[in-house]
């Protein structure tokens, strides 16, 4: 076993039981204070404590000149003892030591270190272990193992283990087993105990001979089960039982530990175990263990673990009831639960808030919480009431049962419907309990009518609420209006607005915007308009969303003019204009009114002071682009540029686009050069519009070069790069590199329109590659790619027809495609 080690280290030991009596020591740290004081010393001792105690305080006090003379060991450790606080026993400790002719002994300090250490002075304490060590001061065994004790009491178990290495380097002290059992001990009190440090010092007591008792294999078994050493654990434990030093302590370490591993069995067979020997563990134990049960979801072995308790005469109070009730509810043994509640009852134990707040919170089905009123009922006040509800209101909701949520409540003011009353309303009402539900738990439940869609319900409920003297909180007004607005009932939402004004409920700035915003869908600007003021009247900002929102519907439905006054009336309320709008009505002048319209609005703008932002130039880059009005366009970029702003893609896009079209492909070029000084990386539509212009300029060799750099950098073509590549080397008459790119289209299964395939076949034409030609000619057909009548295309489609009808080579095939109706009849007739 993995510590065999130890227990043939036991074994060779066992014998020497003539140390038997020297190794065995208390437990307590509390100090010996039996010495003999002569009365003159015992005088003295009360002298020093009353003017240490007394206020103000001085260490130049001239009674302390006459008294420091006389200090001996005992007179301090007596001292120290005397003070209630541990700032005065430390600061007489300092002063004391200071002192001329006086030098501490171990027993002075282990007194101070001992008021340290209870205090949890740490600081303190390792400020006393260098003052030791420069003392020199010699100390016994025991002493020692005291000192040793302190420092684990208080944690510092790296300051115990030092301290411990350094006495003995320096010959101040030669530890026993008692002292190496204390140093053990020390260890064992950290979370963190190190096993190799446990381990090394039992081979230093095993080197030194000294003998390992019970007291030395506690620690051991306790550090085992801090470091989760389950196996070496049960070595040690095992070790103990078969030497008979079993005891109550050493039970309760192994029995805890198992439980907080999760091995519930192996804990419960450890204390069936210790009842067969007459071991009986203690009621905080017991708690423990319970409460590690149920947390590991074991409630069959708590509550067997209960019943011991109970036959052995151990009553339970509230907080242990409250870890079984807990434990219960999370298992919804709802009967249990409430048997254990009235077991509370009976024992005179009054029920707390807590327990009442398991039982409501823990069950939420209208069923479940009747028979839990029904026990509660004389013990339960208006916040367990509340919770009650919430709970039932809870379950409403998870279940979709919103009707019966409206249902109950209208139950509570006497509104009865056709479905009766509920239980739970009678017992409350049959004991005078049955309050309204405060404002939270209405606002869920009209939150919830108006999700479900049932806006009318929950304006009924809120009219319910007010008659019965509740004033409706915000939640509740916000949550109905915004349900009707999206149902866009802006007159109504309007009319409650009134209502909430008129019951003292102050609107929030949520309430205004929704209402806007439902006046924005409708396109109502002067309602809207209306509604501004009242925001202006309790100092609300309307949301720019809404704002925007008005503005493009109406610009949508071509009054763009409209627009603009809008946004003039806003800005006449006092409300500060905003870009995005602004943007907005710019966008649909363009659109409306046409370009120079909304460059004259964006350059009033400019003027009023306000600074456009990227979005803004963007918008009427793009539209002088789309004009052929290029050279504005790069004026108003410039512009853009100087203030700061820095262009997106798009706005390049725009500009490249524009001057590729105007045939300045080489500007369109230097933009490219200006998007990587800019830090943009061209996408698919930059090089589309690169590819086209390239083709249009007859430099179908760049194109591809710019094709090859665009797939270099992982950005895929689309569907419109590809024909606008295949057009493009088809108008340069480059159609057997066309013919490459289209078929390398079909196998990434894009679908060239008739336009890509009559490109192909007219470059084939014009190159005289009749067969080719018809080739692609014929696949259009086949894939049922000809033109109709109203296509753009089809004049084009019926020129190349007739070019096929009139040649004998292709004419036959053209006969039978007429026969399948592949080609209109048409196309073909009136081209003979």
């Amino acid at each position: 076993m993995a510590f065999s080690r130890i227990a043939l280290l036991c074994q060779r030991f066992s014998r020497q039981q003539q140390q038997r009596q020297l190794l065995h020591r208390p437990l307590t740290t509390k100090l010996d204070n039996t010495r003999f004081l002569h009365p003159n010393q015992s005088k003295l001792a009360q002298n020093l404590i009353v003017i240490f105690t007394r206020q103000p305080f001085s260490p130049d006090d001239p009674e302390l000149l006459i008294l420091s003379p006389e200090l001996n060991t005992k007179v301090v450790e007596t001292v120290l003892n005397g003070f209630k606080r541990w700032g005065l026993a430390y600061l007489f400790f300092n002063w004391a030591s200071k002192q001329e002719g006086y030098r501490n002994d171990m027993y002075a300090y282990n007194a101070m270190a001992s008021i340290l250490s209870r205090a949890r002075q740490n600081a303190s304490l390792k400020a006393l272990v260098v003052d030791v060590l420069n003392s020199r001061c010699f100390m016994s065994p025991g002493a020692f193992g005291f000192f040793i004790r302190c420092l684990g009491n208080a944690g510092l178990v790296d300051e115990a283990s030092s301290v411990f290495d350094r006495v003995r380097e320096m010959g101040l002290c030669v530890p026993n087993a008692y002292t190496y059992n204390c140093l053990l001990e020390a260890i064992s009190k950290s979370n963190s105990s190190s096993v190799e440090l446990v381990e090394a010092r039992l081979k230093e007591m095993r080197d030194c001979g000294f003998h390992f008792d019970k007291f030395t294999l506690t620690p051991v078994l306790q550090v085992y089960c801090n470091t989760g050493k389950s196996e070496r654990a049960l070595s040690v434990f095992n070790e103990i039982l078969s030497r008979g030093w079993l005891d109550e302590h050493i039970s309760t370490i192994l029995v805890v530990s198992f439980c907080k591993w999760g091995q519930v069995d192996k804990a419960f067979e450890l204390i069936e175990m210790l009842e067969e020997r007459d071991i009986r563990l203690n009621y905080k134990t017991y708690c423990v263990l319970i409460h590690g049960f149920v947390k590991e979801s074991r409630i069959d072995k708590a509550f067997q673990l209960f019943e011991k308790m109970r036959r052995m005469g151990m009553n339970a109070d509230i907080a242990l009831y409250d870890v079984l009730i807990g434990g219960l509810c999370k298992h919804k043994d709802l009967e249990m639960a409430l048997s254990l509640y009235l077991e509370i009852k009976r024992s005179g134990i009054p029920p707390d808030r807590g327990i009442l707040g398991k039982l409501l919170c823990s069950f939420s089905e209208e069923s479940e919480l009747s028979r839990i009123t029904e026990v509660i009922i004389g013990d339960i006040e208006k916040k367990s009431v509340m919770l009650l509800y919430k709970s039932l209101f809870e379950g409403f909701i998870r279940n979709d049962l919103v009707h019966e949520a409206y249902s109950f409540i209208q139950n509570l003011m006497g509104n009865y419907e056709s479905d009766g009353v509920s239980e739970i309303v009678k017992l409350l009402k049959d004991h005078n309990k049955a309050i309204l539900p405060d404002s939270d738990s209405l606002s869920i439940v009209i939150n919830c009518l108006v999700k479900a869609n049932k806006v009318d319900m929950a304006v009924t409920l809120l009219h319910d609420i007010v008659q019965n003297g509740l004033i409706p909180g915000p939640m509740m007004y916000n949550n109905i209006i915004e349900g009707m607005c999206k149902e866009g009932r802006s007159e109504e939402s309007l009319k409650l607005l009134g209502e909430m004004k008129d019951a003292g409920v102050e609107p929030s700035q949520f309430t205004l915007n929704c209402i806007y915003g439902c006046l924005a869908e409708r396109c109502d600007f002067v309602g809207a308009l209306d509604l501004l003021k009242k925001m202006r009247f309790y100092g609300f900002e309307p949301w720019i969303k809404h704002t925007t929102f008005l503005v493009k519907k109406l610009c949508e439905n071509g009054r763009a003019v409209d627009a603009c006054k809008y946004l003039d009336d806003v800005a006449g309320e006092g409300f500060l204009g905003h870009m995005v709008a602004s943007t907005a009505a710019i966008d649909g002048l363009i659109k409306n009114e046409g370009v120079d319209r909304g460059l004259e609005l964006f350059r009033d703008i400019c003027a009023n002071g306000h600074c456009p932002d990227v979005i803004a130039y963007h918008v009427l880059i793009k539209a002088l682009c789309k004009a052929c009005r290029t050279m504005e366009a790069d004026i108003l970029f410039n512009e853009m540029v100087s203030k700061g702003l820095k262009p997106t893609v798009a706005t390049y896009n725009s500009m490249i686009d524009g001057w590729c079209k105007e045939g300045e492909i080489d500007r369109g070029l230097s933009c490219i050069v200006r998007m990587y000084e800019d830090e943009k990386n061209p996408d698919v539509i930059t090089y589309t519009s690169l590819i086209h212009g390239l083709c249009a300029s007859g430099r179908p060799s760049e194109a591809i070069f710019r094709w090859n750099e665009m797939k270099g950098k992982d950005c895929y073509p689309n569907r419109i790069t590809f024909m606008a590549l295949i057009q493009g080397l088809c108008k340069c008459g480059w159609s057997g590199e066309a013919l490459v790119y289209f078929r390398e289209m079909e196998e990434k299964e894009m679908e060239p329109d008739s336009a890509v395939y009559l490109s192909l076949v007219s470059s084939f034409l014009s190159s005289e590659n009749i067969n080719a030609g018809f080739g692609i000619f014929r696949e259009m057909v086949h894939k049922g790619r000809f033109p109709v009548s109203v296509d753009r295309n089809y004049m084009l489609a019926v020129n190349v027809t007739s070019k096929f009808v009139e040649d004998l080579r292709t004419s036959c095939y053209l006969t039978c495609l007429i026969k399948d109706g592949r080609i209109p009849i048409l196309a073909v007739v009136s081209r003979i």
